[in-house]
This record gives C-alpha cells, sequence and structure tokens, in this order.
C-alpha cells in the first residue's frame, strides 16, 4: 500500500491508544519537504552505531511539501508529493524502487496535562502508546520501522526543527522513526483494528475468578514485544510487569487507594484539570473528541443521578464537600473496586539488580533511586519505551478478554508513589498501576478527535 493511504489507515487506528484524561497529547509529521528529509536521515545516522554518513535511506530530495495550507495530508493518491516520483537516485547513484519514509512523533504542548509534575510522565507515557500503535498499524501494511531516534534536548539544534513554519509551534519533537517497505502477514491490520478497538477503561466491577497464570506470564512478555523497541538499538532503562495477584498485596493496595485516593478530588488545580475534561453528554463529548462523560467514569447513570454526580463534580462544590469528607468517600469506593478485583497490574522501571541492604527490592543507592535514576524523574526516551511497552500490555490483555482500569493517583504525588513502592515491594519506579480483570458489565469507549488534527506533511 502507498504510503500516504498507509498512515492514514494507521492513523485512524492509533487515535485510539490510551490518554490520560483521554487528552490525547501527540502529534505525528511526515517528513516530505527534501530538507526536512535531510535532516531526519542526519538525525537517525548520527544516533545509529558508527554514527553513518547521512544519506536518506530512500533516497534524495522528496521535493516540496503538498497538501493543506496548514499541513495536513493530502496531495497526490500514492503519497508521494506533487511533483515527485519515486525512485529518486540516492547518493550512491542507486535507485530503489521504493523509498524508505520518517515520521516524527511529537508531544503537543497544547494539548497535555500540566496541573502535576507527574502529568509530564503520563504525557510521555501516552505518546509512547501512540507510537506503537502507530508503528504496528503500518507494520500491518507493508511499512516496517527499522529505525528509531529518540530526540533528546537539543538534538534538532533549534526550532523550529522540522519543516520550517509548517512545524507547529506546540510540537515538541520526541522520536524518528525511518519506515521501509517490509513483508506483512495478511490478516494482521484487521487484527490490530478490533483489539485497538475494544481496548477501553473499564471502571466497572470485575468478576472475581482468578486470572490462569499462564496468561498473565504471556501479559508480562508482551510488554518487551514492541515494535518501537524492536527498531531502537540505545539501550534504555527495562521495564518489568509486576502482578499483584495475592490477598495480602491486593488488600495493600486498596488500603492505599483509600488512604490516598481523595487526592484526586482534594488538590484544587489537579481537580479543575480533570473537571474541565469531563463532558456534558454524549453529544458534547462526540464535538469535543476528547474527555469523557459521567457514563463513561461510572457506568449508567438515571438522570437524576446525573445532574446530582454533575453537581457534585463541579470544582466548586467540591471544595465545599472535601470539607465533609466527600473526596474520603470517592476514594472508599474506588478502594472497594480495587479490593474486588482478582489482580493488578504495574509497570515498573527495573531496578531489581540492587539493595539499599533494608530488603527494598530495587533500590540500588538509596531511597527513590529506582532504575538508576537517583529520585530524578526519568528522562524522556525511557518513559516513551515505557509507553510502547504499555501499549503491548494492554492490547495483549484486550486480547485475552481482560479490562483495565488505571489507578494513576497512587503514582501522582511523590510521597505517594514512594510508599506505594515500598509498601508492595514493586522491582522499580512505578509509571502504571491498574486494576486488572475479567468485566461483569461492559463501559462505553470514549469519543476521539479526528485523525487529521494530529498529523502534518513537514
Amino acid at each position: 500500500m502507498a504510503f500516504h493511504d498507509a498512515l492514514q489507515v494507521a492513523a485512524a487506528i492509533a487515535a485510539r491508544a490510551p490518554s490520560s484524561h483521554n487528552c490525547q497529547p501527540w502529534g505525528v509529521g511526515w517528513a516530505t519537504d527534501a530538507a526536512t528529509r535531510r535532516t531526519a536521515a542526519a538525525l537517525l545516522a548520527a544516533g545509529e552505531p558508527g554514527g553513518r554518513a547521512a544519506v536518506s535511506p530512500g533516497g534524495g530530495s522528496a521535493g516540496t511539501a503538498a497538501g493543506a495550507p496548514d499541513g495536513r495530508l493530502g496531495g497526490t493518491p500514492d503519497g508521494t508529493p506533487d511533483g515527485t516520483p519515486d525512485g529518486t537516485p540516492d547518493g550512491s547513484g542507486r535507485v530503489p524502487s521504493r523509498r524508505s519514509e520518517y515520521l516524527v512523533l511529537a508531544l503537543d504542548r497544547a494539548r497535555e496535562l500540566t496541573a502535576l509534575p507527574a502529568h509530564a510522565t503520563e504525557m510521555l507515557l501516552s505518546c509512547g502508546s501512540h507510537g506503537e500503535i502507530l508503528a504496528r498499524a503500518l507494520a500491518a501494511q507493508g511499512w516496517r520501522a527499522d529505525g528509531v531516534r529518540l530526540l533528546g534536548p537539543g538534538a534538532t539544534g533549534g526550532a523550529p526543527p522540522f519543516g520550517g513554519d509548517r512545524w507547529p509551534r506546540a510540537w515538541e519533537p520526541l522520536c524518528l522513526l525511518r519506515l521501509s517497505p517490509a513483508p506483512a502477514p495478511p490478516g494482521d491490520l484487521a487484527a490490530l483494528r478490533e483489539t485497538v478497538g475494544a481496548r477501553h477503561t473499564n471502571r466497572g466491577p470485575y468478576r472475581p475468578e482468578a486470572i490462569d497464570p499462564g496468561v498473565l506470564a504471556r501479559l508480562a512478555s508482551s510488554a518487551a514485544e514492541s515494535a518501537l523497541l524492536r527498531a531502537q538499538q540505545a539501550p534504555g532503562a527495562p521495564v518489568a510487569v509486576r502482578h499483584l495477584v495475592g490477598a495480602p498485596e491486593r488488600a495493600a493496595l486498596a488500603e492505599l487507594v483509600a488512604r490516598h485516593g481523595g487526592r484526586d478530588f482534594a488538590h484544587r488545580a489537579a481537580w479543575r484539570e480533570t473537571h474541565a475534561y469531563i463532558r456534558r453528554d454524549e453529544a458534547e463529548a462526540a464535538r469535543a473528541g476528547d474527555g469523557f462523560t459521567l457514563g463513561q467514569l461510572f457506568g449508567e447513570l438515571s438522570p437524576p443521578r446525573r445532574l446530582g454526580m454533575r453537581a457534585a463534580l463541579a470544582p466548586a462544590t467540591m471544595r465545599l464537600l472535601r470539607h465533609a469528607g466527600y473526596d474520603r468517600f470517592l476514594a472508599r469506593q474506588l478502594a472497594a473496586a480495587v479490593r474486588r478485583s482478582p489482580a493488578a497490574v504495574a509497570l515498573c522501571f527495573d531496578g531489581s539488580d540492587g539493595s539499599d541492604g533494608s530488603g527494598r527490592p530495587g533500590n540500588p543507592s538509596g531511597p527513590g533511586d529506582f532504575g538508576g535514576f537517583g529520585g530524578r524523574t526519568p528522562d524522556a526516551g525511557s518513559v516513551l519505551r515505557a509507553g510502547a511497552a504499555l501499549a503491548g500490555y494492554w492490547l495483549a490483555a484486550t486480547r485475552a478478554g481482560l479490562v483495565l482500569h488505571p489507578v494513576s493517583v497512587l503514582l501522582q504525588h511523590e510521597d505517594v508513589r514512594d510508599a506505594c513502592e515500598r509498601r508492595l515491594a514493586l522491582p522499580g519506579r512505578a509509571l502504571f498501576l491498574s486494576r486488572l480483570g475479567y468485566a461483569v458489565t461492559a463501559f462505553p469507549s470514549s469519543h476521539r478527535r479526528s485523525p487529521s488534527h494530529a498529523l502534518r506533511r513537514v
């Protein structure tokens, strides 16, 4: 399939990637301009072993970017920029039958959550999950990622880094991908589309039945089966999967939620930001293309209860109800759901090769020094890779008939996260924590923005 068409199909699938508050903080630039392709090739070559010369793998100039004035996808039907035939000779004089393509995964600063410092990590996890699903959808159409460069601060040598004025000012480049033609097994695309479409957060009750240990083992290994990780050779903090299935550890998790889960509602700025994503009804959610309705948060509600919940969750009301313990009441409800779930899952940076001498695993240099981060915020590349691993895990869980409900509040405040890691003896710095089980009732999936909003020719 021509890359232009494959990218649009892949973007529509990847639009359903998970993100905090369903804020969808990602953007993807397709390098079609000659200068942009040269920049991409040089950056990718510099990041490869030996730092090979910056020659575009697919060959030479890509002409002038075509499409809408703002750079959204358009141009010729096969995705080749207007006036540029496929198969332009490269620096060696070789004429390839089909060229490689470059994509730049970005964080859209205009769409990120900012109320808490921990939201920065959540935004990168969301972008990594989006990039993983995008790469899988492209591979299923014959375009495999065979080169990845994680872009740290200063890697692009200034702003705008790609595409000149076509690069959105709010986009911060995170990751560069090279995609080349490769065989695609039949049926992969349909299977991926079905799985991604079925994946969503289910905040309802779960059946009490235990999950087979073999299923859990396969889920743990799925986090390493990443299209982005396979194409990216640089070392990074490995992601460990820890399943909490024993009654004592599930009770400990529920106790932590009961004690700290009210922080979501008691923190004024954080709750105000969360409330901004609660849509009045399905019609408003469909128009916005993001956020969630009360039904997606609490399940099916009668009209009177929906009105009551809408009033109770308003930031002004929440400030008053907090004095009556409403935030603690909501935390206890979540804790009860956690306690009744057959399992929970934590994704962590693996620091299990060290100890601080106290018997706490994964702490080679003292409290908070998980995975060698020394209490610091993990680097963007490591979190992106963790987001890719999260996407692989969640898709595998969906194929196994399981659902997830993230319990993010325990990781959004440093003191609570540290207490959680210690109490649950996690193998490293926790990045994702969720209930896991078989759903009793189906929950509606959330709406998404048009994929064109997150795609640009650059």
